[in-house]
């Protein structure tokens, strides 16, 4: 484990939402005071919600150091023979388990922002080939540069829609999230919004460009499903990131599927605001931007062919 400080429950959470730690230990002011006086001193453990994988394993082995060291300081006390006279000396630490939101979230509430993410993503990378090589193909697209519009307003045609339809389809699959599996939104609504919407800009160029370079729709499609598939596997979607081997950990961070996930997750069950998913946000903007600066000119190239 790597330790550090923190001065209060507050700050506990902000450093779990903000990503920096995976759990605390809170040992209170009357901590000696209890152990002194004959009664039991409360350890409240703090978890990560998002990550119940990490979460069940910090509290199994936290709560066994702790036990241990109890059993350790009441033969101390009492001497290994008699050390289990009374419950004070035998367990001189209550040790309690604490998230920092209320609840118990299951797997559901992990799993459910990273399949969200993910289907805003496939929805957008598997209808981008049919919206645009599918009409190359049979020349529809070719009627479309005749006409006197720019060609940036096509793209951002075709773009707008693929948006919209993949914003109503993770709209969708949270609601369902919601009512069918119980899944609670801890954080801001119209936040949660803004990143399905962040996470569709962070992967339109991404698409142009893979389309742009084939020379069909099937060949697109396939491309598509190349890139979308380890990205599911390697996002953090269905199981942490942390509990993948070290080079697939470094995969990870490239990915902006991991991003999307990872601040969708912390928004949903964490209830983070902006300022513990500035990194995310950052890399999804950076990403997007970039790509579509690059999609423009592949686009326009490709048409011209």
């Amino acid at each position: 484990m790597n330790l550090s400080s923190a001065t209060s429950f507050a700050d506990v959470k902000t450093k779990i939402q903000n990503g920096d730690i995976y759990g605390g230990i809170v040992i209170p002011e009357n901590f000696s005071e209890n152990l002194m006086t004959g009664k039991q001193a409360t350890i409240t453990i703090i978890t990560d919600q998002s990550n119940p994988q990490i979460s069940q394993t910090m509290q199994s082995v936290l709560t066994q150091v702790i036990d241990r060291m109890g059993t350790e300081l009441a033969k101390q006390n009492l001497g290994a023979d008699n050390y289990q006279t009374t419950l004070t000396k035998i367990e001189p630490y209550n040790v309690q388990i604490s998230g920092i939101v209320p609840g118990n979230p299951n797997y559901f509430q992990f799993v459910a922002p990273g399949i969200i993410a993910m289907v805003v993503m496939m929805s957008l990378m598997t209808a981008l080939p049919r919206a645009i090589s599918h009409e190359k193909e049979v020349g529809t697209l070719d009627g479309m540069m005749a006409a006197p519009v720019n060609r940036l307003s096509i793209l951002l045609g075709k773009t707008i829609a693929q948006i919209v339809r993949g914003m109503i389809q993770g709209i969708i699959i949270l609601v369902l999230a919601v009512v069918l599996f119980g899944v609670t939104i801890e954080g801001s609504i119209p936040l949660i919004f803004a990143l399905l919407l962040l996470g569709v800009f962070s992967f339109v160029g991404l698409g142009i460009v893979i389309t742009s370079f084939a020379k069909n729709e099937e060949t697109a499609a396939m491309m598509m499903m190349t890139i979308m598939f380890p990205m599911m596997f390697l996002s953090g979607v269905f199981f942490p990131i942390q509990q993948m081997p070290g080079f697939m950990q470094g995969i990870s961070k490239v990915l902006p599927l991991t991003y999307a996930t990872t601040a969708l997750r912390k928004v949903m069950t964490l209830g983070a605001g902006i300022p513990a998913i500035a990194t995310e946000l950052a890399v999804l903007i950076g990403f997007g931007t970039v790509m579509l600066i690059i999609a423009v000119p592949v686009f326009k190239r490709a048409m011209t062919k």
